[in-house]
């Protein structure tokens, strides 16, 4: 009120402008409270943890099919490391197995528990071997410049994510250029990196995990009797020793860098089934029985004898849809 009277002294534009203005303070004011203003803006650590491993489990639990133990793994290892105020190391998951049997999906899943804009984030940072590195004779800029890109992304948010796809044809030795931002420093050069995040996905090792799978199979148990324990140690064995692997050899194993290797099993018919049934629905589809069995039928499966396993995954699914509807 003592604010209002001197009020009939000002002229009305400049009265006018006057109270505008203090309108756009108080709204400047109310918006830079945190969570107000990334209500307008994407903020790094967006989501509070607990509601990002929440996301993350229910989503895993609805669109991934055929993966225990990728749910389980991911599932636990996410939600441990967002729920510790006092981490010693970023998080690093290495992703193994075929095509098509949901390495990039879960990584996508992971981005958008803990971002809105998911891969779209600022925050979120992928790289692909054969786009970003492709040039062998270039491997020391790359890792120049790779170092480069991780400093300063981290630098302006802690919780930054770095997918980095195709490790089995990543250049030996330049993995091995991230390895000081994985290790258990508390500072590196007055950056902080406990808080980031690094996923791989290689198809390295999955002949590992499907001689495993068949195993089982063939000794009449099922895909759900596997443990982790029956798949880690062999798995990162074979990752290290293999010439075609972005791990060959490298640090990050040597020094145990890598906090889970975690197997995608092969896909078995009734998984390609539900693949099917899920992308039906989502493009807003009565599910034809008749042809989801035609397309489930249609793809090529492995061993030749037994015919167990999709040997895409469920990565065609989507293009023999688009055979069958006329969308």
């Amino acid at each position: 009120l003592p604010l209002l009277r001197p009020a009939s002294a000002v002229e009305p534009i400049s009265l006018g402008l006057a109270i505008a203005g203090a309108a756009a303070s108080a709204l400047t004011g109310i918006i830079s409270y945190p969570r107000l203003y990334c209500y307008f803006r994407e903020c790094c650590l967006q989501r509070h943890d607990h509601r990002a491993a929440a996301a993350l489990q229910e989503d895993l639990d609805k669109k991934l099919f055929g993966q225990h133990l990728v749910n389980k793994v991911v599932v636990k290892a996410v939600r441990g490391f967002l729920n510790n105020t006092n981490t010693k190391k970023p998080l690093a998951l290495s992703l193994h197995g075929w095509t098509g049997t949901g390495k990039n999906f879960v990584s996508k899943i992971i981005a958008e528990s803990i971002y809105k804009r998911g891969l779209q984030s600022k925050y979120v940072h992928q790289f692909v071997a054969t786009l970003h590195f492709p040039h062998a004779h270039s491997i020391n800029l790359y890792k120049d410049q790779l170092q480069s890109w991780i400093r300063g992304n981290v630098s302006i948010c802690p919780r930054s994510l770095f997918i980095f796809d195709e490790m089995d044809k990543m250049h030996a030795g330049l993995t091995d250029s991230i390895k000081p931002f994985l290790d258990y420093y508390e500072l590196l050069d007055g950056v902080s990196y406990r808080q980031a995040i690094f996923i791989f996905l290689s198809n390295a090792g999955a002949e590992k995990i499907t001689e495993v799978a068949l195993d089982f199979w063939r000794n009449g148990r099922t895909r759900e009797d596997i443990q982790l324990t029956d798949m880690q140690n062999a798995l990162s064995v074979s990752v290290f020793n293999n010439k075609n692997s972005g791990f060959w050899h490298s640090t990050l194993i040597d020094r145990n860098l890598i906090d889970y290797f975690v197997p995608f099993l092969p896909l078995e018919y009734k998984h390609v089934k539900m693949c099917v049934r899920v992308e039906i629905e989502s493009r807003g589809y009565t599910v034809d029985e008749d042809i989801l069995t035609r397309i489930a039928d249609e793809m090529t499966y492995f061993p030749r004898e037994e015919r167990i396993y999709s040997d895409k995954g469920c990565k065609t699914v989507d293009a023999k849809l688009d055979y069958y509807y006329d969308f």
